[in-house]
């Protein structure tokens, strides 16, 4: 059987709308592979309107083992999935979420081409800050292939940021991440947990985007992936993540 990305595009758009999770896509079509996963994802942004940037997955070196690529994979932020610092996420609007910190960058000038490096992307960005993403998988109990979340845009949903800071004098490789809820502390890592560099992270992002004559425009912000292991949450918790040198953000969920 064929795969019409539309049909899958329409299944993904209609379980968030519907908010109840379906069974992965290759149950019923085996013979989606990750380019086809991103072919869905294109349809799925051509009908987002603006997006405020872009988004990293599985870019722990471990993880990569442990499901069997060596690349990581990448998604898009629909603007309309920015949380105002402050503000709390209804949960009633999504599926299952988790949450997990990011290294999020802010981008001061355009950036393209197939040999960006991490020294590219530390230079053409305005700052660098810390964020929570609220992830919301499309499909029952997470469970997918590789090929089905890249088709879901790597289970994008929301996103808080915080105020950008310079990256003079920082080494992103070593600050120290602490992710809480409701008070205590779940889960602790290093900015090099986001393949060795969080820019180096965003470099490869960058490379990935120019093979399709695509590139990062000036504003838009990168989240460079999960630095820990992402944390349920329903209404009532309360999630802090905190990044040494670039500060902390708080996400309340009704």
């Amino acid at each position: 059987m064929s795969v019409n990305v539309g049909e899958l595009a329409a299944r993904l758009s209609k379980a968030v709308a519907d908010r109840t999770a379906i069974t992965k896509l290759t149950d019923e079509f085996p013979e989606l592979d990750i380019p086809t996963g991103y072919r869905v994802q294109r349809e799925l942004r051509s009908a987002a309107g603006e997006i405020a940037g872009w988004k990293l997955g599985v870019t722990s070196r471990a993880k990569q083992a442990q499901v069997g690529v060596d690349s990581p994979i990448y998604g898009f932020l629909p603007a309309a999935g920015a949380v105002d610092l402050g503000e709390p996420l209804d949960t009633s609007a999504l599926i299952q979420p988790r949450c997990e910190p990011e290294i999020v960058f802010t981008l001061g000038r355009d950036l393209k081409g197939p040999h960006v490096t991490a020294a590219d992307v530390v230079a053409a960005s305005s700052g660098v800050t810390v964020g929570i993403e609220v992830l919301d998988s499309r499909f029952v109990d997470y469970g997918f292939t590789m090929a089905d979340v890249v088709a879901d845009n790597t289970s994008a949903s929301r996103f808080v940021v915080g105020v950008p800071v310079t990256t003079s004098g920082v080494d992103l490789r070593l600050v120290g991440v602490l992710l809480e809820k409701n008070g205590e502390v779940v889960a602790t890592a290093a900015g090099a947990a986001s393949l060795g560099h969080p820019a180096a992270a965003v470099a490869w992002l960058v490379r990935q985007l120019a093979a399709e004559d695509e590139g990062l425009a000036a504003g838009q912000i990168v989240l460079s992936g999960g630095l820990t292991a992402a944390v349920p949450v329903r209404p009532g918790d309360v999630v802090t993540a905190t990044i040494d040198r670039l500060g902390s953000v708080e996400l309340g969920y009704r």
